[in-house]
């Protein structure tokens, strides 16, 4: 999973949009319930067609990693294992899987299954409680994602993604050694080193990937010294111009006015950003645990190595972090038990865990996979950081935080200063609550 959970799609909804998307996908859900409640009066079944076989459709979002061809081979041995069941796609396309799902259930058309769903409290009441089912509570960071107590999401693995991966070759012709970049002031001097050396010091692209690069760095800092920071902006407490965020905010801009950072490559998509540093375009990248398998497929994680995101505080810092492939069953799913059913051997199975640990670089503790050098280093900084933090539950943002996050790191790039940005954050959030 992608940082702040919809950050995979490069189109966010604005606020009023979906609040009237959950407006219409409530009404939906009603209706739901009672064609479901005059099927089950006339005797109906939750079989699909007249064949007897169940097809349970599934959203999921399309990666580098995760391709469609990865989803409908790994869901194929589910299928295999039970002839009754027919496992469909439903991909996503531009928008996120949060509004693919709200979509559906505004045309009354439930899916069964998403993946890449987040529960907060505007939205539980359109997924499945899975509390009661006694395997979730084993499942990674099931307690941390809780809501109100009630799970309503379980994942395959964790993902860390205060990471920065750097061209080994490109270090070693600007005379650098990664160990000795631990604070913002040390990064900083590298990426001037790189850039005489020939290199573009900081690969970034577009889409999703400016905010989601930004909260990699700042997160680490910020919330490593103060874990309840979230909690205290949702209070007023605290502001993200009177913060830490704004420091990082100024640093970031640095960086673009110094040509550390290509403003041509908010062009790019987040893979032609992936490409262009395997191909050795830029020194550094910062980007999750889930660049391992790209490196890997790519034959050049022994080219690549990694360290811990340096930071204005503490070194090392907690790892910023997220439940790894998680799924939720949707509530008004005409196939709830068969669908639960499915989403348990997902998380469970040794089998289907391994394999989607593996396809995009995930951890989790009691399973091994044979991993490279790259995902041994990345292992490493994961037994070393104090802490990982999830920014869920009573940490969680208010909703289309990331997206505005994103627009706002943008527009760093367009000319907005870093007071401008924390400034209109502030009342972004301020807007919303």
């Amino acid at each position: 999973m992608r940082p702040d959970h919809d950050l995979d799609n490069d189109k966010h909804w604005s606020v009023n949009d979906m609040r009237q998307l959950w407006r219409r996908a409530s009404l939906a859900a009603v209706a739901a319930t009672a064609l479901i409640g005059l099927a089950a009066c006339g005797g109906g079944s939750e079989a699909g067609g007249g064949s007897g076989q169940t097809t349970l459709r599934v959203i999921v979002n399309i990666t580098p990693n995760l391709t469609e061809a990865y989803w409908t081979g790994l869901f194929a041995k589910y299928e295999a294992a039970h002839p009754d069941v027919k496992v469909k796609l439903e991909l996503t396309g531009t928008i996120s899987a949060s509004a693919k799902l709200t979509q559906d259930l505004a045309a009354g058309d439930p899916p069964d299954i998403a993946q890449q769903i987040t529960p907060t409290k505007e939205n539980v009441s359109l997924l499945a409680d899975l509390t009661d089912q006694a395997w979730v509570k084993d499942t990674p960071l099931s307690e941390q994602y809780a809501i109100d107590g009630k799970r309503y999401v379980v994942g395959v693995g964790e993902q860390i993604q205060s990471l920065v991966f750097y061209n080994k070759a490109a270090f070693t012709k600007a005379g650098l050694d990664p160990a000795n970049i631990k604070t913002i002031a040390d990064f900083t001097a590298a990426m001037a080193k790189l850039k005489a050396a020939g290199y573009t010091p900081l690969q970034t692209a577009g889409q999703w990937v400016p905010g989601a690069q930004f909260s990699m760095m700042a997160d680490a800092g910020v919330l490593t010294k103060d874990p309840d920071w979230v909690v205290k902006r949702t209070g007023k407490q605290t502001t993200f111009k009177d913060s830490g965020y704004l420091d990082y905010f100024k640093d970031y801009k640095s960086w673009i006015d110094a040509g550390y950072l290509d403003k041509s490559a908010l062009g790019l998509t987040y893979a032609d950003g992936q490409t262009a540093f395997l191909n050795g375009k830029s020194a550094m990248y910062m980007m999750g645990s889930y660049f391992v398998p790209a490196a890997d497929q790519a034959k050049k994680s022994d080219q690549i190595g990694v360290f811990t995101m340096p930071t204005d505080g503490a070194y090392p810092s907690g790892q910023f972090g997220n439940i790894a492939s998680p799924y939720v069953v949707v509530n008004q799913s005409k196939h709830k038990s068969q669908a639960t059913e499915f989403v348990k051997w997902l998380v469970t199975d040794p089998t289907a865990v391994e394999s989607q640990l593996a396809a995009d670089g995930n951890l989790r503790k009691g399973f091994t996979y044979k991993t490279s050098s790259l995902g041994t280093g990345v292992q490493k900084i994961l037994d070393a950081a104090p802490t990982v933090l999830v920014k869920s539950g009573t940490h969680q943002p208010i909703e289309g935080f990331s997206g505005e996050l994103n627009t706002r790191v943008q527009s760093l790039f367009t000319g907005a200063t870093p007071d401008q940005v924390a400034d209109g954050l502030d009342k972004w959030w301020n807007s919303q609550s």
